[in-house]
C-alpha cells in the first residue's frame, strides 16, 4: 500500500469520525443527519465506528469531572512547606579542576611568550647591563612566519579555548552565588 493511500485512508478515517462525532452530539444540519443515518444503516465501518463512539460519549456522559476544593492549592502548597528544600550546590565542579585549568593556560601563555623571546636577535655586548638589548633588525620580525606555524596555530586556539572556558566558568560562579544569596534571602522572610 502506498504512503499517498494510508494518509488518505487515515484522513478519510478522521472525516468519519468526525462526522460520527457531530451527528452524536446533534451539531449537524438535518440534510447532514440524514446522509449520516443512511451510511450508518448501509455500511458496516460507519456503523462500527458509530457503536465505538457512542460508547464512548455515552462513558463520559456517565463520569463527571472531579472539581478540586477551594483550598487545593494552599492544601498542596503547605505540604511542600513541611519539607525540607536541599540546598543548592555551591560549585558543581571542583575547584582543583578550574585549578589545574588556569594553571595549564597560564603555562601555555608563559610557553608562547618565551618562545617570542626566543626569537629575537640578541646583540651579545659586554656591558654592565642586565638587560641585553636587541638589534636593530628586531624591529622588522616577521610575525607571520612564527604565527603560520601549524603548532602555534593549534597552540593559540587551545588558548583562546580554556579562556572563555575558564571565564564563562568565573562568571557562572558569581551568578550562582548571587541566585544563592536571593534565594536564602527569600527563605528568611
Amino acid at each position: 500500500m502506498s504512503k499517498h493511500l494510508i494518509i488518505k485512508k487515515d484522513t478519510m478515517d478522521q472525516e468519519m469520525e468526525k462526522l460520527i462525532w457531530d451527528f452524536i452530539d446533534e451539531r449537524c444540519s438535518p440534510e447532514d443527519r440524514e446522509i449520516i443515518s443512511r451510511r450508518l444503516a448501509e455500511d458496516q465501518l460507519w456503523k462500527d465506528s458509530y457503536l465505538q463512539l457512542l460508547g464512548i460519549h455515552d462513558m463520559l456522559k456517565k463520569d463527571e469531572l472531579e472539581v478540586p476544593s477551594l483550598r487545593f492549592s494552599k492544601n498542596i502548597m503547605e505540604e511542600i512547606a513541611n519539607y525540607q528544600v536541599a540546598p543548592a550546590a555551591k560549585s558543581y565542579i571542583n575547584k582543583n579542576v578550574i585549578r589545574i585549568f588556569a594553571a595549564f593556560f597560564l603555562t601555555m601563555i608563559i610557553g608562547l611568550f618565551i618562545y617570542f623571546l626566543g626569537q629575537i636577535h640578541w646583540v651579545n655586548q659586554s656591558s654592565n647591563n642586565l638587560i641585553p638589548t636587541y638589534s636593530q633588525e628586531a624591529d622588522k620580525i616577521n610575525w607571520s612566519k612564527f604565527l603560520n606555524n601549524s603548532y602555534v596555530n593549534i597552540f593559540i586556539g587551545i588558548n583562546i579555548i580554556l579562556g572563555l572556558i575558564l571565564t564563562d566558568k568565573y562568571f557562572q560562579g558569581k551568578r550562582n552565588s548571587r541566585y544563592a544569596g536571593n534565594w536564602t534571602k527569600g527563605d528568611n522572610a
